[in-house]
């Protein structure tokens, strides 16, 4: 028997309850995990409060990412005790996510724990240190370089948006946080190395088609009207990467930043990633990391507080992570 965070919506109605699973109710995967930690993201908090269309079948455990040691293996890249971790590839979503002791899935879809990250620390990084990770990466493909100008990150307080912060800073680039909370300021100053702060409020609501000049990049994670006036404010020839929706999937945006800028808009997915490009982004992140940033980022709860700790996260009372232990 195990202890999972299982999502159903039946005759009952939508419910997200913490149960007690037996082994042969997992999924018929190559691979199964002992779940040392998870992590709750955004889409972990939607699917668990019935907030979006995330969850595409019933019952489902959520938890789009998770760090676990293998204790059955049918697949050949993957033995006993070994430590491997998964984001992505459709769990919490169409299978049964990390928010549990215990985890079956494919060993394609799993990534080596990089020597360097301990499991805790991995969680801490989890999906949106990776999708961050992603993002920067993008931004070099396009050949953004520091020397270029300062580049922006809106949602600097999530989690994507301090990890995108935080390795921009270290890579040496000046970057303008965009955040709704006043309060954090010092957060992003002083503990991710932004240089300056701006109010999201500046960003949020219906802009110009093109506006004065103020960053090289960007890294939004917000969408909507928002990234219409990331993309206004870009510089000629700028690049932005584009990987949430927190404000909306609609883009009301005019096209006169690409064709009188030259503005790049790139769009990043970690969710079906191909496994090469996720081991670049773990490798970097296993290298770029600082583990006392990391500590001050993140919070550690019990997988008993998974669904509260999901609602603290949509009423914008989290910074930085939340780790799940599921032990």
């Amino acid at each position: 028997m195990f202890k999972a965070l299982v999502i159903d919506n039946d005759e009952q109605g939508y419910r997200t309850t913490l149960k007690e699973l037996d082994e042969s109710q997992l999924p018929d995967h190559d691979v199964t995990l002992e779940v040392i930690y998870s992590t709750l993201n955004y889409k972990d908090a939607l699917a668990i409060h019935n907030q979006g269309p995330i969850v595409r079948q019933f019952p489902m455990v959520p938890g789009i990412d998770f760090v676990g040691r293998v204790i059955a293996s049918r697949h050949a890249a993957w033995r006993e005790d070994d430590t491997a971790l998964l984001t992505g590839w459709g769990v919490g979503e169409k299978q049964w996510g990390g928010l549990a002791q215990k985890a079956s899935v494919s060993g394609d879809w799993l990534v080596e724990l990089p020597a360097a990250l301990s499991p805790l620390q991995s969680m801490a990084i989890g999906t949106a240190g990776l999708t961050a990770m992603l993002c920067v990466l993008a931004l070099e493909k396009q050949g953004v370089m520091p020397t270029q100008g300062p580049v922006l990150v809106t949602g600097a307080s999530g989690g994507v948006g301090s990890f995108s912060v935080s390795l921009l800073a270290r890579l040496g680039y000046q970057v303008i946080a965009s955040s709704g909370r006043a309060d954090d300021s010092d957060y992003l100053i002083k503990t991710l190395g932004a240089a300056s702060v701006i109010d999201r409020a500046e960003l949020q609501q219906p802009g110009k088609p093109l506006a004065k000049e103020r960053w090289a990049a960007a890294i939004d994670s917000v969408g909507s009207h928002t990234l219409s006036n990331v993309l206004a404010g870009t510089q000629r020839d700028g690049v932005v990467a584009a990987c949430g929706m927190a404000q909306g999937l609609d883009l009301p945006a005019s096209v006169a930043p690409f064709i009188l800028r030259g503005v790049t808009l790139t769009g990043v997915d970690s969710v079906m990633a191909p496994k090469p490009l996720r081991q670049q982004a773990w490798q970097r992140l296993a290298a770029l990391v600082d583990s006392d940033q990391l500590e001050r980022m993140t919070r550690v709860i019990p997988l008993s507080e998974a669904k509260s700790g999901a609602q603290a996260l949509l009423d914008g009372k989290v910074r930085g992570r939340l780790i799940v232990d599921c032990r």
